[in-house]
């Protein structure tokens, strides 16, 4: 067992931290305040390869390995959550599909230009009424002569208001229930289909998150992604993906937490000495440092499972589940080390104990990661 990053990772990780320090940080807080999609940004991150982590290069990917994409997501949401989310939400779930499940065909029209960055990719399957009961959906698809018409609302999907393409979940066989659903590519100003409310979100501010309403749009019968009623089986492996992600991306923010409260305790004084000298600090610090440890060990895990090809549907569960929830513990002792100021927004700890939140709801619930261990364990 080999606990070792390869020298290419460790490049890697330098490569995407100081692309994040040069080029995420001086606007990080400005994102958030403005709350205003950040396209010069993510123009940018297309160039560097960052818009199509682990897809071919034959499609215009960077066709980097999965632990590489999971470094990636840390180091980006350790700078800024609300990037991190737009960076995994594009890779996991909006791209992550199309090349998955796609054709060649599907694969060769639309993937050069997600990866390049000068258009992002979203994913729809929550819906007002299904959450964590995903099969519950009720936006149908129905196929007349050579185009299928789209009914229904999603709810709650990132970048679905500026994505050029969005992979829906829709039920083509009402009888079937989850064996009954399928996925389809929708392109950007098609006929039918709308954007509703935008969210005005407690954290992630910048990403944006949208209804999408679909009223008889049609779209051609060739859009169909994967086989037909497939869709279900095809969305909880992406899910499986997507929730390593997210483990990753709370690494990334608690890791933020930390090396900011790291600074902070040496150089801040009372009673004559650093407060990083005093027991009670040094207790937050070492267990935040060693849960933060633990959960990227567990995001690794999961990764390699994926790299490997095997099943790693428990293994991402748990991932996203421990990483989350420390990351929340995290923020919130990053906080408390730094006193009053913690709570000033002209420091980053609120906006990274705002952001973390979304963790322990987006790509299933910590309630779900426990149902799916739960199941898993034979339970």
């Amino acid at each position: 067992m080999d606990f070792e990053l390869t020298s290419e990772q460790k490049l890697f990780r330098k490569t995407v931290r100081e692309f994040a320090e040069k080029h995420i940080k001086p606007v990080a807080s400005e994102i958030d305040k403005k709350d205003s999609f950040p396209w010069d940004l993510i123009k940018k991150m297309g160039k560097h390869g960052l818009m199509g982590m682990t897809v071919p290069k034959k499609y215009g990917g960077a066709g980097i390995d999965r632990i590489s994409y999971m470094i990636a997501l840390e180091e980006i949401s350790r700078i800024s959550g609300s990037i991190g989310i737009i960076v995994e939400a594009h890779n996991s779930l909006g791209i992550g599909h199309i090349y998955e499940k796609g054709s060649e065909e599907q694969r060769k029209k639309y993937l050069p230009r997600l990866t390049s960055g000068e258009a992002v990719a979203a994913w729809a399957l929550t819906e007002p009424n299904a959450g964590s009961d995903a099969a519950s959906i009720q936006t149908t698809a129905i196929l007349e002569g050579d185009e299928w018409v789209l009914n229904g609302t999603k709810q709650f999907i990132t970048s679905g208001n500026i994505a050029e393409v969005v992979t829906v979940m829709a039920k083509t066989d009402k009888n079937k229930g989850a064996k009954g659903i399928s996925a389809f590519i929708v392109e950007k100003n098609t006929p039918g289909f709308e954007y509703g409310v935008l969210e005005d979100k407690m954290g992630l501010r910048g990403s944006t998150t949208a209804e999408l309403i679909f009223k008889d749009c049609r779209i051609p019968r060739e859009n169909l992604l994967g086989e037909l009623n497939m869709g279900f089986i095809g969305a909880m492996n992406i899910l499986d993906r997507g929730r390593t992600a997210i483990g990753a991306m709370a690494v990334g923010i608690a890791q933020g937490a930390f090396d900011e409260s790291i600074e902070y305790a040496k150089q801040r004084k009372q009673f004559g000495r650093p407060i990083s000298k005093f027991q009670a600090v040094q207790w937050m610090l070492t267990d935040m440092a060693t849960e933060i440890d633990a959960a990227r060990l567990l995001v690794y895990r999961a990764a390699f499972l994926e790299e490997k090809g095997e099943i790693f549907t428990k293994e991402a569960a748990m991932a996203k589940l421990f990483a989350s929830e420390m990351a929340m513990r995290a923020t919130r002792k990053a906080i408390q080390i730094h006193g009053g100021y913690g709570y000033m927004r002209d420091r980053p700890l609120e906006r990274f104990f705002r952001d973390v939140k979304l963790c322990e709801i987006g790509e299933g619930t910590s309630e779900v990661q426990r149902m799916v261990i739960a199941k898993r364990l034979g339970l």
